[in-house]
C-alpha cells in the first residue's frame, strides 16, 4: 500500500507490507534505483514483519527538489526519520540499507536520539568514516577502492554525466543483465532517477572527504559485504568497528546489487541481526 509522507516540503512515496502490530523493518534503495530493487527481500520479511519501502527524494514516484543543497546528508536523514515517524511512531525499526541508501542511513544512525533498533548496511560505507580512513599513506588497499570509484569522478564532470545518462539510462536493464549479471525490468523513471541522483554524489562527496565528521554510534550494526561487490571494495570497510563497536560483519558470495540476486539470502541476514542483538523478531 502507498502513502505520501511530507518531509521539508518533499513528499516521499512510502509503502507498507504485512502486519503493522509487528517489529517495522525500514528498506532504503540506493542509486539508481527505487523501492522496487527490494520486492525480493519484501516478500520474505513481510512474512514476520511490517516491511516498509520508500523512493528516496528525487528518485521513482517521490519529488525531485532543485539544487544541491536539498540533496544533502542532514537532508536525507530527516527524510527517513520522517518516514520512521510515520510508520512506526511509538516504536524504533529495524533498518536495512544499500549503496547510496546505506550512505544517508549512517548518517541517520550516527545522528544521537535516533529510533533505531539496528542497522544493517549492504554495500555503502558512511562518507565521514571513507574520509578518515583514506588520510594516510598511499596503500593497496586505498588505491584499489579509488580505482573501483571511478564513476564517482565522472558524476563531477559537468554536463557529461547527465548526457551519458540520457543515452544509457533506457538501456541500464540489459547494462546490469551483461556486467553484473543482475536481471530486472527497466524502471519506467531510470533516466530522471539516475539524473536527479547525481546530485547525491556532487553534494556530499567532496565536502566530507576533505572535512570528515566523529560519526558514531552505539546502535547494533551488521555490515553485509558482497564479495564480487565491483564498487565497495573491503579495505574501505576495514575501520567501521571503530566508529560501530556493536558490529557485525557478514560476507555474502555475490555481486553489488545483491538485494536482487540473493533476496533470500539478505532476508535471512536481517533477520538474524535483529533476532541476535534485540533478542525479538
Amino acid at each position: 500500500m502507498g502513502v505520501r509522507v511530507e518531509s521539508g516540503g518533499v513528499r516521499l512515496a512510502v509503502y507498507e507490507h504485512g502486519d503493522r502490530g509487528a517489529p517495522t523493518v525500514l528498506l532504503v534503495h540506493g542509486y539508481p534505483d527505487t523501492h522496487a530493487v527490494w520486492d525480493g527481500v519484501v516478500g520474505v520479511l513481510a512474512e514476520e514483519f511490517h516491511v516498509v519501502t520508500y523512493d528516496v527524494r528525487g528518485a521513482g514516484a517521490s519529488d525531485a527538489p532543485r539544487g544541491l543543497a536539498a540533496y544533502r546528508l542532514p537532508v536525507l536523514a530527516r527524510d527517513l526519520f520522517a518516514v520512521v515517524d510515520a510508520v512506526s511512531p511509538d516504536r524504533p525499526v529495524h533498518v536495512v540499507a544499500h549503496d547510496w541508501g546505506s550512505i544517508q542511513a549512517w548518517e541517520a544512525v550516527t545522528t544521537p536520539g535516533a529510533r533505531i533498533a539496528s542497522y544493517t548496511t549492504i554495500s555503502g560505507p558512511c562518507l565521514d568514516h571513507v574520509g578518515h580512513w583514506r588520510r594516510g599513506p598511499l596503500t593497496r588497499a586505498r588505491l584499489r577502492q579509488l580505482l573501483h570509484s571511478w564513476y564517482v569522478v565522472a558524476f563531477h564532470v559537468p554536463v557529461l554525466a547527465p548526457l551519458v545518462w540520457r543515452v544509457l539510462g533506457p538501456r541500464w536493464h540489459r547494462v546490469l543483465a551483461a556486467l553484473e549479471g543482475v536481471r530486472k525490468p527497466a524502471s519506467p523513471s531510470i533516466v530522471d532517477d539516475a539524473i536527479n541522483g547525481i546530485a547525491l554524489y556532487r553534494a556530499n562527496f567532496i565536502p566530507r572527504l576533505r572535512a570528515p565528521r566523529e560519526r558514531r554510534t552505539t546502535i547494533p550494526v551488521q555490515l553485509v559485504q558482497p564479495l564480487r561487490d565491483n564498487y565497495v571494495t573491503e579495505g574501505v570497510l576495514a575501520d567501521v568497528h571503530l566508529w560501530a563497536p556493536d558490529l557485525r560483519r557478514r560476507v555474502l558470495d555475490a555481486g553489488h546489487w545483491a538485494p536482487i540476486t540473493h533476496a533470500g539470502e539478505i532476508a535471512r541476514l536481517v533477520t538474524e541481526h535483529i533476532t541476535a542483538r534485540t533478542g525479538s523478531a
